[in-house]
């Protein structure tokens, strides 16, 4: 049988990966899809670099619409990235009944109700394995291998540049400007690093997974983004002091209320698998009724890890090519009639408890008034850290860890406590997961 021709648009860092690999493991990957996968066509505006990678085999163009134009090639692999010319393309790709592979995260997370809807009603398949934790085959496993379960909750630790630096801060004892000037000179970090820092990118495949897992549409507008650019050195000294360890975490829950959707520094319990996750590894931890805890680990990023992924697509979509549409596995797992309408809900409904730090004055009753403060507001106290004053500070941090609340009555109390004249600082609250 003839080989499944591929399009690569892009032929970068997991372009080029994912070309190596599928002609080292060729005669491997044959064996499992049952036709051979070949990379007919590659788009790139660096035409050079490109045939430098490729060779004399494969034709290299300048125009990735020559690519989705030739009736011969019948995958197109987007690597471009972006929200912009990268939409556009894939829905060219699926209009002209291409089936198409992507590692594009941003896009699927904003626009992929769209693209889904498009690929359906041209009864093609859209697959992104790589949008999501690189090499790990979250997507797979939330989408066929959970499938009997009803999906509780999931959690993970999906953006390597995040994870590395609070590693680095923890064991280290650096300040979070330090250590992002060091992932940036390692590769981990962009020169523009805000997707990571920001907790953007993290939210992109939050949204994805949550999807998934609970089968509603996209919705990167309701999640709830909060970066790490605020965290500082001493409050993973007290979050160790105290038991637990500080991780960028994408969380989606299911509760009676509707989803919840959000990306924000946790503290997490340091005796749990995924507080160990350390550097740039990611990890997903996912809780469904019939089968318990689950956890995922390995590479979130890097060349070979994301191509091990699009290939795992390639694969996917050469065997089911020729099947019915109606019997391919749903873009969401569930089948597009049966997707839910929850809602996903407003940080300030969510339930969660916290590490409060406050800078105050060292004399006495400061203490009583903010848990006084708590109190009223129905909060209740789990544990309380007072750091001695240095000899001739009048200060010290005040560190105090609650059981779960609402956010809205959270906000307001930390509003109260901020207008204490004993307080001396903005407070610091970060989100406590247990993940039990």
């Amino acid at each position: 049988m003839k080989p499944i021709q591929v399009g690569l648009l892009g032929i970068g860092t997991v372009g080029s990966g994912t070309f190596e690999v599928l002609q080292r493991n060729q005669e491997e990957i044959q064996r499992r899809a049952g036709r051979g996968i070949e990379v007919a066509m590659v788009a790139d505006l660096d035409v050079a670099r490109a045939k430098s990678i490729v060779g004399t085999k494969v034709q290299v163009v300048d125009d990735a619409r020559k690519v989705i134009a030739n009736p011969e090639i019948d995958i197109v692999v987007e690597l471009i990235g972006g929200y912009g010319i990268a939409k556009q393309l894939v829905l060219e790709a699926i209009e002209a009944g291409k089936h198409v592979v992507t590692a594009n995260k941003a896009l699927l997370a904003v626009h992929g109700t769209e693209i889904f809807a498009a690929a359906h009603k041209k009864g093609v398949m859209v697959a992104f394995e790589a949008a999501v934790a690189g090499g790990i085959p979250i997507i797979k496993a939330l989408r066929e291998g959970l499938t009997a379960n009803r999906i509780q909750w999931l959690a993970g630790i999906i953006n390597g540049t995040t994870n590395f630096i609070l590693s680095e801060m923890r064991d280290k004892g650096l300040t979070f400007g330090d250590v992002l000037k060091q992932a940036q000179a390692l590769g981990y970090a962009e020169a523009d690093p805000t997707f990571d820092i920001e907790g953007v990118d993290a939210a992109h495949k939050a949204t994805i997974m949550s999807a998934i897992a609970f089968g509603i549409p996209v919705q990167f507008d309701k999640a709830y983004v909060e970066g790490i650019t605020k965290l500082e050195s001493q409050d993973i000294k007290y979050a160790e002091q105290l038991g637990y360890r500080i991780k960028l975490l994408g969380i989606s829950k299911r509760t009676a209320a509707g989803i919840e959707l959000r990306v924000h520094p946790c503290l997490v319990p340091a005796k749990r698998l995924i507080a160990n996750v350390e550097g740039a590894m990611n990890a997903v931890m996912v809780q469904a009724d019939a089968v318990g805890t689950t956890l995922y680990y390995g590479k979130g990023a890097g060349s070979e890890p994301t191509a091990s992924a699009v290939i795992a697509d390639l694969v996917d979509i050469t065997r089911l090519h020729t099947a019915d549409p109606l019997n391919r596995v749903p873009h969401l797992a569930f089948q597009p009639d049966a997707m839910s309408n929850l809602p996903i809900l407003p940080m300030a409904q969510v339930v969660t408890s916290y590490y409060l730090r406050l800078r105050v004055a060292d004399q006495a009753g400061v203490l009583a008034k903010v848990t006084g403060i708590l109190a009223n507001a129905d909060i209740s106290i789990d544990a309380v850290l007072q750091r001695e004053a240095g000899e001739g500070e009048s200060h010290t941090d005040l560190i105090i860890l609650t059981h779960d609340c609402v956010e809205a009555k959270m906000n307001q109390a930390l509003a109260e406590m901020q207008q204490l004249s004993t307080v001396l600082a903005p407070i610091t609250r970060i989100r406590k997961e247990e993940l039990n």
